[in-house]
């Protein structure tokens, strides 16, 4: 069951459905269940001011779910992110989402930042010392920039563009001059989708946006590649743009 766990979008029961529909129904997916993150793994992106003000948020629906869903999110994208930094594609089908969440700071429906509490985990573990993190949600990440844009192992990308034609060359045109890393991850939001708030690029585009990743991660980074789920709103659709994602991201 999906709980309502706050009075934003992202937090609205059945924002999940389609894809944990589409996705648990196609023979190529398998799902794995996330475990929470603990206090020492958030406490490598955030501050204890915003741990501790997370657990006690005032806008949760019922004292503690909310915590239990943002810690919960975080430990699916630490999940999500070892499979990932194993050289397996991996996607997590997480919320609330992460990158408007910042050091000691949240907004945005984002309280911890999944991304940088995920690549950080990977470093803490010697997995991975380098990332590139492209952010293709409607919205710049400034999360994601707030912990990890100082870091020059880490580079960023939040692409730009009328339509798919111009979002995609912008990608590419990034993937082109982007520095080896050891993996490539995504800060996936669906709300760029021209049915969704943004109302800017296809279907197709989110297929072709997982392919160039799959590509990237075969050349430059022995197949290390994961998304992490941050917007998208339209829930009847979302099912599809994942998983039109998604097999992109295995490379069909």
């Amino acid at each position: 069951m999906q709980e309502h766990y706050d009075r934003t979008p992202a937090g609205a029961s059945g924002r999940l459905d389609t894809a944990v529909e589409i996705l648990g129904s196609h023979p190529d997916y398998e799902f794995v269940e996330a475990r929470p993150a603990t206090e020492e793994e958030i406490l490598r992106a955030h501050g204890t001011r915003t741990l501790e003000s997370v657990k006690h948020d005032y806008d949760s629906t019922r004292p503690g779910l909310l915590y239990k869903m943002a810690t919960l999110a975080a430990g699916g994208a630490i999940m999500t992110a070892e499979i990932g930094a194993g050289g397996e594609p991996t996607f997590g089908l997480i919320r609330p989402p992460g990158h408007h969440a910042s050091y000691d700071s949240y907004w945005g429906f984002c309280y911890f930042n999944n991304i940088a509490v995920s690549l950080l985990h990977l470093r803490a573990k010697g997995l991975i010392e380098s990332a590139y993190i492209l952010d293709f949600d409607l919205h710049t990440g400034d999360g994601n920039i707030n912990i990890l844009g100082d870091d020059p192992k880490f580079v960023i990308h939040n692409p730009s563009g009328n339509g798919d034609e111009q979002f995609l060359r912008d990608i590419k045109r990034s993937f082109d001059s982007a520095p080896d890393v050891d993996i490539i991850v995504a800060s996936a939001g669906f709300d760029q989708y021209e049915d969704d708030w943004g109302g800017n690029i296809s279907t197709n585009a989110f297929h072709k946006i997982g392919r160039m990743m799959h590509d990237f991660a075969e050349e430059r980074c022995e197949g290390r590649r994961y998304g992490l789920l941050e917007g998208g709103y339209n829930f009847e659709d979302l099912g599809k743009n994942v998983l039109a994602f998604c097999d992109g991201l295995r490379g069909v």
